[in-house]
């Protein structure tokens, strides 16, 4: 085993560039690899088109259109190669190392999943004590906090749980202790994920203990708002609820991809759950966290979905009316049981039904935004852009949510510093605001 405590100071400071792709666990993985690098010994910088002597990109394998983003994108740092050295690591490289061994021979390296000790090694010629440090990549003021790693849902249309393996829970204790940290760099909005953040404890624990972390993080007053995402809507714990209610600090916010809602597609997708659970539950959230901003997923063109049955969707969503919502065109994933399945829809009906669907959302989304106006709402600024300040309601989460624009006048606006402000105009996704 190498020393931990060998110096890493001893040659000179090089450039890394780590470029991160895909979703915001991977982005919490890019961070935690950055902590562990010395500073002593790099330069580093993030998804930079600065010449770098190292780049480690941190790929994603969820379905094919992030598939070839990653491949892309490991060709494009190939080809440009002089004298640096290209790495290799995250979902993609972890199912198919390989395959992008033998395929694209200008790597320098791949590394899985569960190879960071190997890959710091490799990079640094040392493993280097980090002690849980983290360099963010968002904005300093909000950050992710990973719960748990892996998934033990059989989901249908899903390569998570092949390339991430079995859900596995972070204990309580090293994920308070890791949101100090976040608290400590000046995190003000704390966004909890996981494959399943409702499954948290499961293994761990023998019961869900989601509302208790909930509960414990809250307690950490440095954090104004915590954002809940990736539920799973079977054997929701209705504790999560009753902590969101009870307190203030956690956003009336909740991402639930529900995925659809003919019976049929459910039994066949292997959610768990029925058209009448389903309704149930939307209900029960509702009455029991009054206000909360429902943001949600559906696939359409999933294998054998009807006419009939696409209609159903549409129709659910038209009276369920979602204030957020993302819509996904069904993605034929090596493994998974729907690959194997007959009656494999076209591209152009997926697109036709993506169409129709998002259509359909923006008409909504633009009804509960003119909602909105003459309404006073305490916003968070992310950044200055052009002639606005940027900003969001606790009710959106960043990059995926509605944005609220403050035109730049005589107020200085700062961010990460919250305001209360008031609705002017609204359009489909966005909403427009002065300053209180």
């Amino acid at each position: 085993m190498p020393d931990k405590h060998k110096s890493c100071s001893e040659a000179p400071k090089i450039t890394i560039n780590v470029v991160t792709l895909g979703c915001p666990k991977n982005t919490v993985d890019s961070e935690k690899i950055m902590g562990r690098l010395p500073a002593a010994k790099f330069n580093i910088i993030h998804n930079s088109d600065k010449s770098s002597q190292i780049v480690l990109i941190n790929t994603c394998g969820f379905i094919n259109d992030a598939k070839q983003e990653s491949i892309d994108t490991i060709l494009q740092f190939v080809e440009a190669k002089k004298n640096n050295k290209v790495f290799v690591t995250g979902c993609l490289a972890q199912r198919y190392k390989n395959e992008l061994i033998s395929e694209i021979p200008g790597i320098d390296g791949v590394f899985g999943l569960f190879e960071t000790n190997e890959l710091i090694k490799h990079i640094t010629g040392c493993l280097y004590d980090d002690g849980g440090n983290r360099i963010l990549t968002t904005p300093q003021h909000y950050a992710y906090l990973k719960i748990s790693e892996g998934c033990d849902r059989t989901c249908s249309f899903c390569a998570i749980p092949l390339i991430r393996g079995s859900n596995v829970s972070f204990p309580v204790e090293k994920i308070l202790d890791e949101a100090e940290m976040l608290a400590g760099k000046g995190v003000k909005e704390l966004i909890v994920i996981a494959q399943d953040t409702t499954y948290y404890g499961l293994d761990l624990y023998k019961k869900r203990k989601l509302a208790l972390l909930l509960e414990k993080l809250s307690e950490i007053k440095r954090f104004e708002w915590i954002r809940l995402h990736y539920a799973f809507p079977a054997g929701f714990p209705d504790d999560v609820l009753e902590v969101m209610t009870d307190k203030d600090h956690i956003c009336k916010y909740l991402d639930i991809p529900l995925q659809h809602i003919s019976d049929g597609l459910l039994a066949s997708m292997r959610r768990n759950i029925d058209k009448k659970g389903t309704i149930a539950l939307i209900k029960k959230i509702r009455h029991k966290v009054p206000g909360i901003a429902l943001r949600t997923a559906f696939i359409v063109g999933y294998p054998g979905e009807t006419n009939a049955q696409f209609e159903e969707l549409y129709e659910f969503i038209a009276e369920q009316k979602f204030e957020r919502m993302g819509v996904f065109t069904f993605s034929k994933e090596e493994g998974t049981a729907a690959s194997e399945l007959k009656h494999q829809l076209s591209s152009k009906i997926k697109q036709e039904r993506y169409n129709k669907l998002m259509e359909l959302q923006q008409q909504i989304s633009f009804s509960f935004n003119q909602a909105m106006i003459g309404k006073n709402v305490k916003v968070i600024i992310d950044r200055r852009e052009g002639d606005f300040y940027v900003g969001r309601t606790e009710y959106d989460s960043p990059e995926i949510d509605n944005e609220v624009l403050i035109p730049i006048t005589n107020n200085e606006l700062r961010p990460g510093n919250f305001y209360q402000v008031r609705i002017t105009e609204a359009d489909d996704y966005d909403l427009y605001a002065t300053v209180l």
